[in-house]
């Protein structure tokens, strides 16, 4: 009997997931490789070889697609990676007409947060919400807001940048160009930033056994558990602008689920209890408490998910 499946590819900067999905959502095998310094051409290779073995491991007749969902900057109108700044020399990479070359199916391309915010839709957290917005907080910033199962996109298909949304203008530098923008603010390597900045006599850097390379946004947040004062206030400081940060996305968007994902977010609880608090400053303007903030249960496949429901969302 003719099962007919999507292949979902999640590009990151350092990994990229290839897996096959039947049109009831089921995982049905995954590869994972490193793609770490590996350059475009080379890139190419590896991304079609796990395809290739993902097709033999399920035995399908029938491939529906291939959907991309890539660290960006993307173009998805024209099928194209331009970023540089993750994937060394990635720059104006056509893998949608490489991908389709090669398999002679239709390619989708999107962005990796809207791609993860889809998967989460699909099924995930926000299951069949009609607005959902998703933040990833890791590396970077990422984020995304679906409405009625569809991307919302900006002028010639742009993908809104709400991690760069400005927070603070006498914050740190940005590789965007401004000051004190979100990621800058509450990304894993901005709090790391921080910690390896404390000053020296911090019992931080005692825990840290005087190895500042040690101290990371994973370090901190145990350090802040444990009772350290210098780690808590840093996890403070980053609470409050994650929070912040938030009350915007609520503000603009007012969406019915607001779902939370990535590294950082594994420290949660040590942020939640700021933004709840935060949230609780009366507003008659917007109705914040009827948005149910939850975290991505997908967890690290929520992008191979969403890939993936690029080609099904036509047959469901």
């Amino acid at each position: 009997m003719d099962h007919p499946i999507a292949i979902g590819v999640d590009l990151g900067g350092t990994l990229v997931r290839v897996g096959a999905f039947d049109v009831d959502g089921h995982l049905l095998g995954q590869h994972d490789a490193s793609i770490a310094s590996i350059g475009p051409e080379d890139g190419l290779h590896l991304i079609e070889d796990r395809i290739r073995l993902i097709l033999k491991s399920v035995n399908s007749p029938t491939l529906l697609g291939i959907g991309i969902g890539a660290t960006g900057p993307v173009e998805s109108v024209y099928g194209i990676i331009n970023n540089p700044y993750t994937l060394a020399g990635w720059k104006n990479v056509p893998i949608v007409e490489r991908l389709n070359k090669t398999f002679n199916v239709p390619v989708r391309l999107e962005n990796d947060a809207d791609a993860a915010a889809l998967g989460e839709y699909w099924q995930g957290a926000g299951k069949g919400a009609m607005r959902l917005y998703a933040v990833t907080v890791g590396t970077g910033v990422g984020t995304a807001f679906i409405v009625d199962g569809k991307i919302y996109r900006g002028v010639d298909g742009s993908h809104p940048e709400g991690g760069h949304q400005l927070i603070d203008p006498n914050g740190p530098k940005c590789y965007c160009g401004h000051r004190g923008c979100w990621e800058s603010l509450i990304s894993g390597p901005a709090i790391s930033s921080l910690g390896r900045s404390a000053p020296n006599n911090s019992h931080l850097i005692e825990l840290a056994l005087y190895d500042p390379n040690r101290i990371d946004a994973r370090f901190i947040a145990e350090a802040a558990r444990a009772g350290d004062a210098t780690a808590i206030a840093i996890m403070k400081k980053a609470a409050t602008d994650f929070s912040l940060g938030i009350i915007n996305i609520i503000s603009l968007f007012v969406p019915d689920v607001l779902v939370l994902s990535g590294g950082v977010m594994k420290s949660a609880d040590l942020f939640l209890p700021t933004l709840e608090e935060m949230l609780r400053t009366p507003n008659p303007m917007v109705p914040f408490d009827r948005v149910h903030i939850m975290p991505a249960n997908l967890g690290y496949y929520a992008g191979l998910y969403g890939s993936a429901y690029t080609i099904l969302s036509k047959y469901l």
